[in-house]
């Protein structure tokens, strides 16, 4: 290494740099191998070339203090980019939080309807399996039984203070749109609970990637990496059950 001149050297990292191979973290290293390489590297012409292809002026509309060398301006305005991808970042997750909250909340909304209908199906079916008695005990009064019976459905059909006819028919229409409406919120809950995993999904990789590029991730990747996934465990499982 000694014996090669430092105009070998200064060609060397020019190539590197202006080729793309070499990045400004290859610098860094390269610097703290010698004195020799430590000078060559902190050139100001290598920093330059960094410096327009990494960090172009137009990226950051503040004008940096006179710097020193390119490096340090170079660490200026590195320094720059990353808290504002750093603030944009933290944005972000606070967007993705508020979804997952939004969501988590219509999820229990969807919840207590269901709950509400559900209640309302048992008590219509309640009230129809008493409008069948009463409509059995009608029916029993014009046939021939022990009076002790009778009386018993007479009863049962005095205490009716509605018209078990067209009650009947309207708590059999009631009985339907409840079942109706629970088929429907049942499966829009299932729908919005993936939505949930799904927005859950990104928080955990948003936090996970804290620089990536988050923009180009949408819901329907993350389902289509998910249906692989089950998708291969399925398939595993039937290849573990093979003789």
């Amino acid at each position: 290494m000694s014996a090669l001149p430092d105009e070998l050297w200064r060609r060397i990292l020019e190539i590197g740099v202006q080729s793309g191979s070499f990045s400004y973290k290859d610098l860094c290293r390269i610097s703290i191998s010698s004195a020799r390489l430590r000078r060559l590297s902190d050139e100001d012409s290598l920093w330059s070339h960094l410096l327009s292809s990494d960090l172009p002026t137009s990226s950051s509309s503040i004008t940096s203090p006179n710097p020193s060398t390119f490096k340090s301006l170079y660490k200026i305005r590195f320094e720059r980019e990353r808290d504002k991808k750093m603030a944009a970042h933290r944005r972000a997750v606070l967007r993705k939080e508020s979804q997952v909250v939004e969501r988590s909340m219509k999820l229990r909304e969807m919840e207590a309807r269901l709950a509400e209908e559900t209640q309302k199906m048992q008590a219509a079916f309640t009230e129809l399996s008493n409008l069948s008695r009463i409509r059995q005990a009608s029916v029993a009064l014009n046939v021939w039984q022990p009076e002790i019976i009778r009386g018993r459905q007479k009863q049962i059909v005095e205490q009716c203070v509605v018209p078990v006819e067209s009650r009947f028919h309207s708590l059999e229409m009631e009985l339907k749109l409840c079942k109706q409406h629970i088929l429907g919120l049942e499966k829009a809950h299932k729908d919005e609970k993936r939505r949930l995993a799904l927005v859950e999904e990104e928080l955990q990789s948003m936090r996970y990637h804290p620089l990536r590029n988050h923009d180009q991730i949408n819901c329907g990747d993350i389902e289509y990496n998910i249906k692989r996934k089950k998708l291969k465990r399925c398939k595993s499982h039937g290849q573990g059950r093979k003789p």
